[in-house]
């Protein structure tokens, strides 16, 4: 049996690098303000996470609860050149995209500490602008409640609609970022969902074509 090629077809091939542009400070900044504009200070509120904000959240909450998204979905629908990728050699990571429904965690953070992460936020989250912030109803088994969530920008350069899964999976294997190997921010993600409780079909037969490469045996 073979092992699975590496080997990139056009279809894979991301936008020109001239296009990748991260943001600088002072966008990070108008952004975020733009999206606290309504934002009462010591107020708390919540952010939902679909992807590595399940497993690695980086800030302290008060309360988390399972939550639905309505409208949107998770994919891997967005070119990383700098957490999961390089600039020449770019990988894939989770974004919002468009319809249907996502499940995943919603947090609950204490109002007084709104002002020292958010800006840890936009810095992990709005490097490149490829996400929208929007304030949208999350449903929970306790209630509903308006979290701050960021969906995918269709208009941004490195969106990326759905590629054939073997292409996918050459993206996935071969890139890695500063915060590590885009196969295992994938296969992370999919064992925080599965230790939450939450069904992501797709994401799980990602991963499983991901192990069985892992473990095919090459040429002879």
């Amino acid at each position: 049996m073979k092992a699975a090629s590496t080997d990139l077809t056009a279809s894979t091939v991301p936008p020109s690098q001239a296009d990748f542009k991260l943001w600088t400070p002072d966008q990070r900044l108008a952004s975020m303000r733009e999206a606290l504009r309504h934002w009462q200070d010591g107020d708390d509120v919540w952010v939902f996470g679909y992807g590595s904000l399940i497993w690695r959240p980086e800030f302290d909450y008060v309360e988390r609860r399972l939550a639905t998204l309505h409208g949107h979905h998770r994919a891997l629908c967005l070119w990383s050149r700098v957490n999961r990728g390089t600039p020449e050699t770019p990988g894939l990571v989770f974004g919002l995209d468009r319809g249907g429904s996502c499940r995943g965690m919603v947090y609950r953070m204490a109002g007084a500490g709104v002002s020292d992460f958010f800006p840890k936020l936009w810095e992990r989250e709005m490097s490149t602008g490829a996400y929208l912030p929007r304030w949208l109803r999350c449903t929970t088994d306790q209630g509903d409640v308006n979290a701050l969530v960021f969906i995918m920008n269709r208009d941004n350069p490195a969106y990326i609609s759905a590629l054939p899964r073997e292409e996918l999976l050459a993206v996935v294997k071969r890139a890695t970022g500063r915060y590590g190997a885009c196969t295992e921010y994938v296969l992370e993600t999919h064992r925080a969902l599965m230790d939450a409780g939450i069904c992501d079909r797709q994401l799980a037969s990602v991963a499983a074509d991901l192990a069985r490469q892992d473990h095919a045996p090459g040429e002879d």
